[in-house]
């Protein structure tokens, strides 16, 4: 079976690369892991606040001068706490274009039009083949309702499609009230790709301490499931890319990416799991499994099972919701 693809309009060899993750912060893994057959390395996220950190102050406790500002900060890290600072970042993203011959794209992290963006001129400048905007929100405000949030993603998107001539991939939540409506008014700001989805931070609390607790979990095959409903509703309406994040960690499950409109599968935990070597049996078994159905090339296998070939997808979405509400029985003994 063929396994070339195209992901942004960039002619990638296969569907599979590393996620956003810390798997691009050293040249030897970013190496190991073309090795091991990656079509693109997609870098950690660099954060709005760490581009913006020397106009307000926020990470460096040496410029915090009042209660509230210090209040404030107490929620941030301190710039030394982040893996690479910006200017680290660029000169990362210009070592790994140094020594890769697959496509690099940095990822960004932000959620305003503030002047961070201009740092965007240089990841195109250092070398990035396109930019993936990680629009990390959590609808907190009572005066903001979903119309402004949505907003805010549609400008920042705007802003960057005029400072950048390079692609933008825009990693989105699953939790937008229309996603598909969304996803078209992204085309029309000028988004070339979409990356299903983004998982939040879900602190726990201690009741004694009265603390949050950060929490963090790698994901498992059953976060796959969330990303594959997202694929199938978006697949007929989308005519860029479409890429999946979380649950991947089987041959299996990204067959079952492709098939609901996966055109690029990032990888992430299974890789922190089992190291860079892993995604060469990712991909090794995904080639076997597609030989043995039948499929000559990735494009017969992609979209295969997503909503375009439903004539209804309102009554499929409510007829499935329905099957699987009454297909539990208690066993018997």
């Amino acid at each position: 079976m063929k396994l070339n693809t195209t992901y942004l309009g960039l002619p990638l060899k296969n569907p599979f690369m590393p996620g956003a993750s810390p798997l691009a912060d050293e040249l030897d893994t970013v190496l190991e892991l073309e090795d091991a057959g990656a079509s693109a390395i997609v870098m950690r996220s660099l954060f709005e606040e760490q581009v913006l950190s020397g106009r307000y102050g926020l990470l460096h406790a040496s410029r915090i001068e009042s209660e509230a500002e210090l209040e404030l900060a107490a929620h941030f890290p301190m710039a030394d706490e982040f893996a690479l600072a910006p200017d680290t970042y660029l000169e990362q993203l210009r070592r790994i274009k140094d020594r890769v011959s697959i496509p690099v794209i940095p990822s960004i992290n932000g959620t305003t039009t503030e002047r961070w963006l201009e740092y965007a001129r240089l990841l195109q400048k250092a070398g990035a083949d396109a930019i993936e905007l990680n629009f990390y929100h959590i609808a907190t405000d009572p005066l903001e309702d979903s119309a402004q949030v949505e907003a805010r993603l549609l400008d920042i998107v705007a802003v960057l499609k005029e400072t950048l001539t390079i692609p933008i991939a825009v990693k989105l939540s699953p939790f937008y009230s229309a996603l598909p409506y969304l996803a078209t008014r992204l085309e029309a700001m000028g988004a070339q790709g979409l990356v299903l989805f983004n998982r939040f931070y879900q602190p726990d609390i201690d009741p004694d301490e009265l603390e949050a607790t950060p929490t963090m979990a790698l994901s498992a095959s059953g976060d796959l499931l969330l990303r594959l409903r997202g694929l199938a509703i978006l697949a007929p309406t989308v005519r860029g890319s479409l890429a999946v994040t979380g649950g991947i960690h089987r041959p299996i499950d990204a067959v079952k990416a492709v098939m609901a409109g996966a055109d690029a599968v990032q990888v992430v935990s299974a890789l922190l799991q089992h190291g860079p070597r892993y995604l060469a049996y990712l991909l090794h078994g995904f080639h076997q499994w597609g030989t043995e159905h039948g499929y000559a090339s990735i494009d017969e296998m992609r979209d295969k099972m997503s909503l375009t070939h439903c004539s209804s997808r309102q009554a499929f979405e409510r007829g499935s919701y329905l099957r699987v509400l009454h297909s539990w029985q208690r066993e018997t003994t």
